[in-house]
């Protein structure tokens, strides 16, 4: 008799376990969590974590707890397909991700097939909403924005100077180099040098040579910011003073780790920074206080849950589609400032500006 009622026992308390799992609500984010680029999965899983905490804190939504799913693509296309049609398998209704342009791009697609709505924090590349699909967003801005302003500062600055614009063959890195050209060139300034390496390459001499050769004043870089430090120094060691410019990629102190103090004067392109933004005070107050320093994507990345959060809240339902559309309808709320989206998935309002690095590990906005 005394095992019947242990059995029973048990028995209820797997029942109530499971019915407590029933309520959750998981969600993901998803990223390079390995790999060169993991420093940016670092700062999309902080980002989501703290977002998931603070609405767990607040009760989670429509009366269930919220549960993160941490997904790693290594910036990999093929990984990150794979990733999607997992998170859309295991029916979860939203993903914050992906970093890398090559990765949101053909993630998008599966998410799209599986019912999931994919808001990036980060991948700038004009054809992530480009392609009329229903289920995508960014709450970034776009390449053509940003080499717009590259474009901008380096006419104003290095005018009658040589420019090299360089990319590493990516998504993210040719499409950067690309738009940035492309001002360049409708401003009337041509390059001297466009030329492409390959991601995950260690030695530059070969093009820092032809740098040297052509007198080259300021070398733009569409890629990542592994591959930039290691061009930088190499630069340094020719004995070459060529200012380097690169985009979003740059912005995580892990760039100043590759080259140290030679880092100082590089410059790069991205929003005004989030963590001295009144919506962020406290946040970003909240993030200093675990030892983490909320820079680059951290920001966006909860900005993201904060805008899929409150239009499940407007919308009553945690269905994609229902989500999508109330978010398209509104504006939201969130650390970066208000936010609204057009019908392709953009922010309306973006600005980009650009930042210098010093010799000391760290970068600041500067007028262009």
């Amino acid at each position: 008799m005394t095992f019947k009622l242990l059995g029973l026992a048990i028995g209820a308390s797997l029942a109530l376990s499971s019915a407590a799992l029933a309520q959750d609500l998981k969600v993901s984010v998803a990223g390079p969590m390995t790999g060169a680029e993991s420093a940016f999965g670092r700062q999309l899983k902080n980002g989501a974590e703290q977002a998931v905490v603070d609405l767990n804190a607040k009760g989670g939504l429509l009366g269930k707890k919220l549960v993160l799913d941490v997904e790693d693509d290594a910036c990999d296309p093929k990984q990150a397909r794979s990733v999607a049609e997992k998170i859309a398998g295991d029916g979860i209704p939203f993903v914050a991700g992906h970093f890398c342009s090559s990765s949101s791009i053909p993630a998008s697609e599966a998410y799209a097939d599986g019912n999931v709505l994919q808001i990036t924090p980060a991948s700038t590349n004009p054809l992530f909403t480009e392609r009329k699909l229903w289920n995508v967003l960014r709450v970034c801005g776009r390449d053509d924005q940003q080499g717009l302003v590259a474009a901008e500062y380096i006419a104003k600055n290095f005018k009658g100077k040589n420019v090299a614009i360089l990319n590493d063959k990516t998504t993210y890195g040719k499409g950067l180099a690309d738009e940035t050209k492309k001002a360049l060139n409708k401003a009337g300034f041509k390059e001297k040098m466009f030329e492409s390496y390959n991601k995950g390459d260690n030695d530059f001499n070969s093009i820092v040579s032809r740098l040297k050769r052509d007198g080259i004043d300021l070398v733009y870089i569409g890629g990542y910011h592994r591959e930039a430090g290691l061009i930088l120094r190499q630069m340094r060691d020719q004995g070459l003073s060529t200012v380097m410019m690169a985009g979003d990629a740059m912005n995580d102190k892990e760039f100043a780790s590759i080259t140290g103090p030679l880092a100082e004067g590089t410059l790069f392109t991205f929003g005004p920074d989030p963590r001295n933004k009144p919506t962020a005070k406290q946040i970003v107050e909240t993030f200093k206080g675990k030892g983490i320093d909320p820079e680059g994507y951290t920001l966006y990345t909860y900005a993201a849950f904060q805008v899929w959060s409150q239009a499940v809240e407007k919308a009553k339902s945690t269905d994609p589609k229902k989500v999508i559309d109330t978010i398209k309808a509104g504006e939201w709320d969130t650390v970066l400032g208000k936010m609204a989206f057009d019908a392709k998935g953009d922010i309306k309002a973006i600005d980009y500006v650009v930042y210098k690095w010093d010799a000391k590990g760290s970068y600041a906005e500067i007028n262009p």
